[in-house]
């Protein structure tokens, strides 16, 4: 497996926002907005696999982040109950599709993730090389310093 770097990570939270945009945002209409996740829900099948795809891929990133687990579990909440709310379509027609439609699932999980990777304080190293060189305390001090950041990850375990 190759190593990741920050570089790495800048490129998952610039995907995370494309799919934020996709899915909830493509039109912004005042604080609402609109997207191929609320369009496609109107369309059988299409938007069920639309919604559930896209859920996964978040889910995909956020492991490749190396999200925290409460940021998981708050992502998996939203794209669950966003999932949910188009599947029920099939049993109940138009009132989840409506809710779906309002509900920015996808937006608000990405937000969850986003947040998370700014969060973090990233290294491009392994734990044990920083602790053995030294480096893991300047590393714990430049956390403490920014109130922003709340843990650390190092890109090489």
């Amino acid at each position: 497996m190759a190593r990741r770097s920050v570089a790495d990570i800048e490129k998952i939270w610039s995907n995370v926002e494309g799919v934020k945009k996709l899915s909830d945002r493509a039109v912004g209409v005042g604080p609402f907005g609109i997207g191929l996740d609320g369009l496609l829900t109107w369309i059988p099948v299409v938007g069920t696999v639309y919604s559930v795809g896209a859920a996964g891929w978040l889910l995909i990133q956020a492991g490749r982040a190396k999200a925290t687990p409460s940021t998981l579990m708050r992502m998996v909440g939203y794209l669950g109950l966003d999932s949910a709310t188009t599947a029920v379509g099939e049993v109940i027609p138009f009132a989840p599709d409506v809710v779906d439609f309002f509900f920015p699932g996808h937006l608000m999980a990405a937000k969850v993730l986003q947040k998370d990777i700014e969060s973090t304080h990233w290294v491009e190293a392994s734990e044990r090389e920083a602790r053995a060189s030294g480096e893991h305390d300047r590393h714990v001090a430049d956390m403490r310093r920014n109130p922003k950041l709340r843990r650390i990850v190092y890109l090489h375990d």
